[in-house]
């Protein structure tokens, strides 16, 4: 994978800040096909303006690469979205 970081269209981002917002439970789906549950914390971007986000899994706080992200899920009843796919959309 090529490490240049591509920003995430603004409209997908919204529905990150929404997740957090509520810390809901995602299903979160890799580029390269792995998969993880965990409750979405906040939003960051580095110094080099990459952007992540920053979840709480068994494992304790990650910081997730954006544009290494697939999709999303929310896995909480009610939730204000269903899957969002994040990747080869067109950035801001």
């Amino acid at each position: 994978m090529n490490d240049a970081y591509r920003p995430l269209a603004c409209a997908l981002y919204d529905h990150l800040e929404v997740a957090c917002l509520h810390r809901y439970r995602l299903r979160i789906e890799w580029v390269d096909g792995g998969e993880l549950e965990a409750q979405a914390m906040t939003t960051e971007t580095s110094a080099a303006k990459e952007e992540f986000l920053v979840v709480r899994d068994t494992q304790g706080e990650r910081r997730l690469r954006l544009d290494r992200l697939l999709a999303i899920t929310p896995l909480d009843p009610g939730a204000r979205f269903g899957r969002v796919l994040l990747h080869d959309r067109p950035s801001c």
